[in-house]
């Protein structure tokens, strides 16, 4: 790689990093844009490319949760229970997003994630209060609770975050312990997951050296030193100052992301031709 890309890619980890601290979402799904825009201008075959995208970005989670899961356990916000219980389910639909994720063409895959991250971004603006009395479900409910997060974060190369934060806080966990707590989730989500895009990937014809059945190894190691940096101040910065005018803005750049998509989506497919 030449200095220049190294250099993007640093960027973007401090960005990405910073995002999962602050906000518990793994990062994952900030960086799926551009690493895509990345190998696109690298010539990557277009047929592989949102595919190596969001497994690249997803990897990346394997790093970033663990100094940002280490920080919210520092501040004893990490609710620990929790995450045992949400973890299995999280394995198991972590290792079957990438299977679903091979089975749709690139076009497809997406403008599955654009409109993902438009939901997401929407979630973030609306900040729905729960009902008083809300709790989290009993364990049959945890666990399909936490299928229904792997399978979406797998998908779409994120950490769980956009889905498991709202859940927690629909059930009345604390905001902060919710952030916390997802981040520790991103680790089992980014774990399953990589695994199943190296296993689902690895014969896939086309793939550029030193690929890891969909995973690019020199992206993802640049992506991650750089965010294992920043992940524990973003996380610092979560319990220190209220997070929701940084949400609004956040929302805002998830938006452009999510256009993005959508264009490389219709690109694809040929509809702006049509």
């Amino acid at each position: 790689m030449d200095w220049s890309l190294v250099l993007i890619l640093l960027v973007m980890g401090i960005g990405g990093g910073f995002a999962a601290g602050l906000l518990g979402v793994g990062g994952g799904m900030v960086l799926v844009p551009f690493v895509t825009m990345i190998f696109s201008a690298r010539g990557f075959p277009p047929e592989l490319v949102v595919h190596m995208a969001i497994a690249t970005s997803l990897g990346t989670i394997l790093f970033t949760s663990l100094s940002s899961m280490r920080a919210h356990h520092a501040h004893g916000a990490v609710r620990w229970p929790v995450v045992l219980q949400l973890a299995p389910g999280i394995v198991l639909g972590s290792w079957i997003g990438p299977w679903i994720a091979k089975q749709l063409d690139t076009a497809l895959l997406a403008l599955v994630f654009g409109v993902f991250v438009a939901f997401s971004a929407t979630q973030m603006i609306l900040n729905r209060k729960p009902a008083a009395a809300r709790e989290l479900p009993p364990a049959p409910g945890m666990f399909a609770a936490g299928a229904g997060i792997g399978v979406v974060s797998g998908l779409v190369g994120a950490g769980g975050g956009f889905l498991s934060v709202p859940f927690m806080t629909w059930c009345n966990v604390k905001m902060h312990n919710a952030v916390a707590t997802s981040a520790a989730l991103g680790f089992p989500i980014a774990l399953s997951g990589t695994l199943s895009n190296i296993y689902f990937g690895w014969n896939a014809p086309g793939l550029p050296a030193w690929s890891f059945g969909y995973i690019y190894a020199p992206a993802l190691l640049v992506i991650a030193a750089a965010s294992v940096t920043m992940a524990p101040y973003g996380a610092r910065m979560a319990h220190r100052m209220p997070v929701a005018k940084l949400k609004r803005i956040f929302a805002m750049i998830l938006y452009c992301l999510a256009a993005y998509m959508l264009y490389k989506a219709a690109a694809t497919a040929g509809w702006l031709s049509a």
